[in-house]
C-alpha cells in the first residue's frame, strides 16, 4: 500500500493536471511585488513592467564587462522577476522602420491579392493582417534594409540573455487593424501552441524547459496608444509552474482580464518577455491606427524554431548588402549575420561534414564571416554554401 501511494504522489507530482491548477497559488505569484533596486540597469518600473532607456544604455554598451551585467539582469527579469521589459527607443532611426513597414505593406497587399495568407494562432482569422515569416520576406525584398534592421544591437543582446549565442530568429508580423478583438490569454511555443489534453501529456520538467527554449518579443512600427491596443501582460505569471494547463481554465482567464497591464509603446520602442508570460494582444479601439507590430520569435540553438526558413537563400540575397555596408560597423554586421545565418553546427551528416580542426564542423554563419574577412565575391560564397548544403544532406 505504501508503494502504491508513493507511485500516486510521484505520479501527481509529474503530470500536471488542469483541474489540479490552484488560482489562489498563481495569484499570490503575479501579486508579488518587484523591486527596483534587483535591477539597477532599469530607468523605470510601470504597472509591474521594468523600462529600459535604451539612449542611455547606448553610451555604456562599448564599456568592459557592461553588455554581460545587462544580459545577467535581463535573464533574471524574465526568469524571476516580472518576466517582461520594454526597450525605450531601441531604434532610433525610423527610417529603418518606415523602410522596412513599407515592404511589409506592399507584401501583405500582394498577399491579399492573390488569396493567400490569414490565420492566426490565437484570435478570429481575418481580424488583423499577418505575414508569416517576414524574417525571410523582408531579407529577400530589401537585403539592405534587412542588414540595418537586424544589426540592432538590443535585438542581439537580449536574445543572447535569454538563449544565449546561436540563437534562430523568426519573425511574424502582426497588423491588428481598427476594430480588431482582443486575442485570448495564452502561453506561447512550444507548449502554449498545443492543446491542454497534449499539454498534460508532458512531464512537469517539460513544462519548466518549455519557456528555456524561445524568446518572445516585438518592435513597434507605429506608436501605439492604449486605444490602438498594446499586448496584454501579466507579470510574474510566468513563474506558474503549471501554467500552459491553466490558460484553458476560465478562472484564470477571469484573472488574468481582472490584472493583466498594457503600456503604450512608441515606434522603435521594443517589448521582449518570457513565451510563459500570460498575455494576448489587446483590441483595437481606434478608428484609423492600424496597429503595426513585427513579432519576434527567437529560438534556442538546441530547439526547434516556429517556422521553417531558407537561411541559404537568405544568407545569399543579403551578402552584397553587406559588402557594401560601409555604414555597419562590424558589430553591427555580425548581429545581421545572427539574424540571418545558421549560427550551430549542428545536426549535420558527420560522414559528409566531419569537425576538422575542432570539435564541431565549421557552421554557416561561420562561413559567412570568413566570406567577408576574405572578401569573396558573391559567386564564392554562393558555391561554398552550395557545397555545405551539400554535405549536410542524409
Amino acid at each position: 500500500m505504501q508503494q502504491i501511494d508513493r507511485s500516486l504522489h510521484l505520479t501527481r507530482r509529474t503530470y500536471l493536471r488542469a483541474e489540479e491548477c490552484d488560482l489562489a497559488d498563481f495569484a499570490a505569484l503575479c501579486e508579488q511585488p518587484t523591486d527596483r533596486a534587483d535591477y539597477p540597469l532599469a530607468a523605470d518600473l510601470v504597472k509591474g513592467v521594468l523600462i529600459y532607456d535604451c539612449a542611455a544604455l547606448t553610451q555604456r554598451l562599448a564599456d568592459p564587462g557592461f553588455p554581460e551585467m545587462l544580459m545577467a539582469e535581463w535573464a533574471d527579469a524574465f526568469a524571476n522577476g516580472p518576466g517582461v521589459i520594454v526597450l525605450q527607443g531601441a531604434e532610433p532611426d525610423h527610417a529603418i522602420i518606415d523602410r522596412a513597414s513599407d515592404i511589409f505593406r506592399d507584401l501583405i497587399d500582394r498577399q491579399n491579392r492573390a488569396g493567400t495568407g490569414g490565420g492566426d494562432h490565437f484570435a478570429k482569422p481575418g481580424a488583423n493582417d499577418r505575414l508569416w515569416n517576414s524574417l525571410e520576406k523582408h531579407c529577400l525584398a530589401d537585403p539592405a534594409n534587412f542588414a540595418r534592421y537586424y544589426a540592432n544591437p538590443f535585438l542581439a543582446l537580449v536574445s543572447q540573455a535569454w538563449l544565449g549565442p546561436y540563437y534562430q530568429m523568426t519573425a511574424q508580423l502582426n497588423v491588428v487593424n481598427p476594430g480588431g478583438a482582443a486575442q485570448s490569454p495564452h502561453r506561447d511555443y512550444h507548449l502554449g501552441f498545443q492543446s491542454a489534453q497534449a499539454v498534460a501529456r508532458y512531464p512537469a520538467h517539460v513544462h519548466l524547459m518549455s519557456p528555456m527554449l524561445t524568446l518572445q518579443g516585438a518592435i513597434a512600427h507605429v506608436d501605439a496608444s492604449i486605444e490602438a491596443g498594446p499586448t496584454l501582460l501579466l507579470p510574474r505569471s510566468q513563474r506558474y509552474v503549471a501554467g500552459y494547463l491553466a490558460t484553458a481554465r476560465q478562472d484564470f482567464r477571469d484573472y488574468f482580464h481582472a490584472h493583466a497591464v498594457q503600456l503604450p509603446l512608441k515606434k522603435g520602442d521594443m517589448l521582449f518577455f518570457s513565451p510563459a508570460l500570460f498575455h494576448a494582444a489587446g483590441t483595437n479601439r481606434t478608428k484609423d491606427v492600424k496597429r503595426m507590430v513585427n513579432l519576434f520569435q527567437v529560438s534556442s540553438a538546441y530547439g526547434r524554431a516556429m517556422e521553417s526558413i531558407n537561411r541559404t537563400a537568405m544568407v545569399k540575397a543579403l551578402y552584397p548588402a553587406l559588402l557594401a555596408a560601409t555604414d555597419l560597423s562590424e558589430a553591427q554586421i555580425a548581429n545581421a549575420i545572427a539574424a540571418t545565418a545558421e549560427g550551430y553546427s549542428f545536426p549535420t551528416n558527420l560522414d559528409r561534414d566531419p569537425p576538422l580542426g575542432g570539435l564541431a564542423p565549421k557552421s554557416q554563419a561561420a562561413l559567412v564571416h570568413e566570406a567577408l574577412a576574405a572578401a569573396w565575391t558573391p559567386e564564392q560564397l554562393g558555391t561554398a554554401l552550395d557545397a555545405q548544403t551539400a554535405k549536410r544532406l542524409p
